[in-house]
């Protein structure tokens, strides 16, 4: 008896079981006013003229549009991880946020791993007065659920997950990149590259850095039972904080860049719930014997 309510106990504190399952929703309702808010004067400044409110608090409100999406993302994440983990998850945000860090600082100084560029002052209190201190909350914020998502793909290759979760990053980028250093200017590239503004190599250096995260997520879940977070509450925390830029990009009719973040999540997905896709697919009829010998 005892033991049946430990494990009951268990199930109930897993992330994605009960209302921790639809916990994501919270980012939806901060993220909708604010794409409204985007596409009604970010778009358009020329209705500021209109409104003496919208005057008075868009400009002041606009600096905090990306700063309080992070920061939602992260209250909810937190929360969830917290019911289900306690703080033993703490170790491997410390892990990810320092690589991450580590990346950006090196990034911004010398160009390498993604290219030359910098912050602008948009995204609040710089560490070491080049990366904003949120920067590593956001890399954590989506490299956690990316691991997730592979584990369920590759539960029993290490290679594969690492490789899935850094692909699940990229994606990502082909819509933050575009939606924040493009339309908006929360930072700024060095030089002009071929993607609105942003160079190919910035892509490998997602993938190098997200390899480097993903093998931090694979030490710490030796010891961290990562496995409480259902992959269903991974994927609609993932596509929940992706809404805003990939929304910020349809509002500006950026067709170009929602096609190419829309076809690297497609692979992405494709991968991760390959035996769904699999059984959508016609299976072939078997051979009767007697055709065979014929």
């Amino acid at each position: 008896m005892p033991q049946q309510t430990t494990q009951d106990s268990t199930a109930r504190r897993d992330v994605g079981t009960t209302a921790a399952g639809r916990s994501y929703l919270w980012i939806y309702a901060f993220t909708i006013p604010a794409l409204l808010g985007y596409w009604m004067y970010g778009l358009h400044p020329e209705r500021l003229a209109g409104s003496d409110l919208a005057l008075r608090i868009y400009p002041f409100t606009f600096p905090w549009f990306a700063r309080l999406h992070i920061l939602v993302g992260a209250t909810v994440l937190f929360i969830a991880l917290f019911k289900a983990l306690r703080a033993s998850w703490i170790p491997a945000f410390t892990a990810v946020a320092l690589l991450s860090f580590t990346a950006e600082h090196v990034g911004t100084g010398y160009g390498v791993p993604f290219g030359g560029y910098g912050y602008t002052g948009l995204l609040g209190l710089k560490v070491g007065g080049r990366v904003p201190a949120l920067i590593p909350v956001s890399w954590f914020l989506m490299a956690l659920p990316a691991w997730i998502l592979a584990r369920r793909s590759f539960p029993g290759s290490r290679l594969g997950r690492m490789v899935l979760g850094a692909s699940w990053l990229v994606a990502w980028d082909l819509a933050l990149d575009p939606a924040m250093s493009f339309l908006t200017t929360y930072w700024r590239w060095s030089e002009s590259g071929a993607y609105y503004g942003m160079p190919w190599v910035n892509l490998i250096g997602w993938l190098v850095t997200g390899l480097v995260l993903m093998a931090a997520l694979e030490a710490a879940a030796s010891r961290i039972p990562l496995r409480r977070v259902d992959p269903r509450w991974a994927a609609g925390y993932f596509f929940a904080v992706l809404s805003m830029p990939m929304g910020m990009l349809v509002a500006a009719g950026v067709w170009g860049a929602v096609a190419a973040a829309a076809v690297g999540l497609l692979l992405c997905g494709v991968v991760t719930w390959r035996e769904a896709v699999l059984a959508l697919l016609p299976s072939r009829a078997p051979v009767a014997p007697e055709a065979v010998e014929a």
